[in-house]
């Protein structure tokens, strides 16, 4: 969609509404140091937190992988979402009126399909909520529930619903109503909610089972989680992904205990939604469970956001270990601890508390051992310490030291392990070298990048720093010819931009670096704006002297520019025998060396 004025505005009055430290704080913890907001970078692995929050400029930068923006910049890459839906969802934050006109068909009718999938699922929450709590068909469920040990209040904080049987309500209990809200049933399908006949006509996906809303980050429903209460199988069912629901970049319970995880700096990993329900009733919050997947490294991303260390809390089984096992290398990936607490054996959470209490819970967390010790541990009770179980331990920890951390954790973990196999350490890399792939990780790419942009001399350098620093100078310095000057490709596309948005309103920081058209320049950008910091009439009469004296330069760089360019145009009338317009150029050389 092509920038216009109405565009710009609209966009202008979202952005100055939207509080960019309240919208990235909600996913990264954030400190005040001075007067900027400091964190660990949400889009690469980091211990020292180099990601830093402009509110006054109203824009970010991480200083180790170079990512910076304004605040829709940050929600269309952390929600991945394109312009159209970020501006979308803060205006609806920030209860903006959007003139839906304005916008393409096509992001017109992205939206338009997000916005009915909400509202499906939203409607379905508030009808399954609604049968479970009122329904005398819903008896048995709610007795379920009571058995489980699920007080009323738990029912109604977690949204709980519930699919009646279709001998109760028929096939198309929840796919009717919807359809009765003037809800497109093809929507309703898309959702997940309804499934097509072969024949024709639709029927409900959810039937006989206690269901859980699934809440994305920003609260609104986007799937459900249905446990069935009969014998049937599946015994656990989610909702298919959709355009608004991906459950590898998403978490059960995260939305819910997102406080209660940052101010313990932990996270609880349990396997299953009741699981995380029955934790919760008992005072235990900082729960989340992954949707029906093994922890991904997108999960873990989202939670290092929030948190230091994660406790996988299983029952030690071998889907269980398989699934430690594939989550190690995405621990040490993004450097975040994690940590593995067994429950006894026979025991599932909702056992454990029933037959001992949370505090039996809480002991099993606190006494949680390392991950990857824990991955040695498993493997040696499996293999052996044989000389050929040896073999199998070495072959299968090498493939998580591969995968895994910086070179001081994979330095680490190869002695660490080397030492418990009673093997040199150098047996164990035997191989690692070379089977670790040739790409260059995040933190070690991290790292000041300022001699960008290319090409220019100091004093160029010199006048474009300033235009960004000092954008009330710019007219001022194009009317004296600082556009000509720099004539660098990267220099020209960076004055081009601050033309362009001084002419449709003020040049602010988040509107520069959501205007500037590369990496590069946004990089550059926010760095030097981070750098550069200092405000009040001492830094407005050094800005006015730095002027002038570019003023100056310009003047000197100009003629300079001017006599080089006219001595061309001589030596090409000169090769071309044009008399007359030789005779010319040498009447404008010498009116300039009177000048």
């Amino acid at each position: 969609m092509p920038a216009t004025p109405l565009r710009e505005e609209i966009k202008n009055r979202v952005r100055e509404a939207a509080d960019i430290v309240q919208v990235i704080g909600e996913c990264v913890e954030l400190k005040r140091s001075g007067v900027r907001f400091t964190g660990r970078c949400p889009f690469h692995a980091e211990k020292t937190p180099s990601f830093s929050v402009n509110p006054q400029g109203r824009f970010f930068h991480c200083f180790g992988c170079g990512e910076s923006g304004d605040v829709f910049s940050f929600v269309m890459k952390y929600y991945r979402l394109s312009f159209p839906e970020a501006l979308k969802e803060l205006a609806r934050r920030y209860h903006i009126d959007l003139p839906e006109s304005r916008l393409s068909e096509a992001d017109r009718q992205r939206i338009k399909e997000r916005d009915m999938l909400y509202r499906v699922n939203e409607q379905a929450a508030v009808l399954y909520q609604r049968y479970l709590l009122e329904s005398p068909k819903a008896e048995e469920a709610r007795a379920y529930l009571e058995r489980r040990g699920v007080p009323a209040a738990a029912v109604k904080d977690f949204r709980l619903g519930y699919a009646p049987d279709p001998e109760a309500a028929g096939w198309s209990f929840a796919t009717s109503h919807l359809q009765g809200l003037r809800l497109p049933v093809t929507v309703v399908e898309k959702s997940g909610l309804a499934v097509k006949k072969e024949r024709g006509g639709y029927y409900d996906r959810f039937r006989d089972r206690l269901l859980f809303p699934i809440q994305d980050l920003t609260g609104q429903v986007v799937a459900f989680g249905g446990r069935i209460l009969g014998d049937g199988r599946p015994k656990y069912m989610n909702s298919p992904e959709s355009p608004i629901f991906n459950k590898s970049r998403l978490l059960f319970g995260l939305y819910r205990h997102r406080e209660a995880i940052r101010r313990r700096r932990q996270a609880i990993v349990v396997e299953g939604n009741f699981d995380l329900l029955l934790l919760a009733v008992h005072g235990i919050d900082n729960v989340v469970a992954p949707l029906g997947t093994a922890l991904t490294r997108d999960h873990i991303r989202l939670l290092r956001g929030y948190c230091d260390e994660v406790v996988l809390l299983f029952d030690g089984d071998s889907a269980g270990l398989k699934a430690a096992m594939r989550s190690v290398p995405f621990f040490l990936a993004e450097q975040v601890d994690a940590r593995v607490a067994l429950l006894p054996e026979g025991h599932d959470p909702d056992s454990l508390i029933r037959d001992q209490g949370a505090a039996a819970i809480e002991k099993l967390v606190a006494r949680s051992g390392p991950l990857a010790e824990f991955v040695f541990d498993t493997l040696a009770r499996r293999y052996g310490l044989t000389l050929a179980g040896k073999n199998h331990i070495i072959s299968e920890l090498r493939e998580i030291v591969q995968a895994g951390g910086d070179s001081a954790q994979r330095s680490l973990m190869v002695a660490h392990f080397s030492d418990k196999l009673g093997i040199a350490p150098a047996q164990f890399l035997a191989g690692v070298h070379e089977a670790r792939p040739p790409e260059r990780r995040e933190e070690e790419e991290a790292g000041p990048r300022r001699p960008f942009p290319e090409g220019l001399s100091l004093k160029q350098r010199q006048l474009v720093d300033f235009m960004l620093l000092y954008p009330e100078f710019l007219e001022e310095l194009l009317a004296a010819g600082g556009a000509e000057v720099v004539r660098e490709t990267a220099g020209m596309e960076i004055i081009g931009c601050l033309q362009e948005l001084a002419a449709t309103g003020p040049v602010t920081p988040d509107r520069l670096l959501s205007a500037l058209p590369g990496e590069s320049e946004r990089r550059y950008t926010a760095e030097l704006l981070i750098s550069s910091g200092g405000s009040g009439e001492e830094f407005e009469q050094e800005a006015r002297r730095l002027c002038d004296e570019l003023l100056a330069w310009l003047h000197t760089a100009r003629r300079r520019q001017d006599g080089a360019d006219l001595m061309r145009q001589i030596n090409e009338a000169q090769e071309a025998g044009d008399q007359d317009v030789l005779m010319r150029l040498l009447e404008r050389k010498m009116a300039m060396g009177k000048t």
